[in-house]
């Protein structure tokens, strides 16, 4: 049997000005600028005590912001003036704007403070999009 080394790739670091809508994959180092829970609940009633915990936290680099959608253990990570890396980051998109966010698949850790300002004028959530169907004849 021959033996295969996985080798791994080195990752693509993306700006927030470069997001899209329906894109996902995004690696980023970005600025929490702001967090605010939106749902904190518990469900007693199961096997063991669940929490869930969902926070909108403006983050940003220094080509604009975008609201991160922080979800359970993602939610203490997400303090202002923390810098983070999100990895294989997607855009969801709620009420016509964009959202980031990281699932199972991806990976949220703080690192080191970073050097650059945030460009908060140029807020990328702020933006609304309308889905068009396209009919070709």
């Amino acid at each position: 049997m021959a033996e295969t080394k996985s080798v791994m790739r080195k990752p693509v670091f993306t700006k927030v000005d470069q997001l899209r809508p329906g894109t996902s994959g995004h690696n980023l180092t970005v600025k929490v600028v702001s967090s605010n829970m939106v749902i904190q609940k518990g469900r007693p009633d199961g096997p063991q005590v669940r929490q869930m915990r969902i926070a909108e936290c403006l983050v940003g680099d220094e080509t604009g912001t975008i609201v991160f959608t922080a979800r359970n253990d993602q939610v203490e990570l997400m303090k202002p003036d923390a810098t983070v890396i999100l990895r294989n980051a997607k855009i969801d998109m709620f009420k016509g704007s964009m959202r980031l966010a990281v699932d199972k698949w991806g990976r949220v850790e703080v690192t080191d403070p970073a050097s650059f300002t945030v460009k908060e004028d140029n807020n990328l959530s702020l933006v609304e999009y309308e889905l068009v169907n396209v009919v070709e004849e």
